[in-house]
């Protein structure tokens, strides 16, 4: 369930070329943390960082599943595998 302090990476701004680094670290220190759900905020303009987050998330190894925030598609919703 989301709440205020489920963890939020914000993207806005970001080039493609560091998506998977910023990406790869977000969710390896809050699988670490024994976190259960993330949001990764990509913005919804033209879908470029949308579809990088997509791709990194569905070959993660971390990654149970994702989906688009049905309120808003500018984020998107991760559930973390738990040790």
């Amino acid at each position: 369930m989301l709440t205020s302090k489920t963890p939020h990476l914000d993207l806005h701004g970001e080039e493609v070329a560091v998506v998977y680094a910023l990406v790869n670290e977000f969710l390896q220190d809050n699988y670490k943390m024994g976190e259960e759900e993330v949001v990764i905020i990509h913005g919804k303009s033209t879908n470029i960082l949308t579809n990088e987050v997509h791709k990194i998330l569905k070959e993660h190894k971390l990654v149970l599943s994702y989906r688009l925030n049905n309120w808003n598609v500018g984020e998107t919703i991760v559930k973390l595998k738990q040790k």
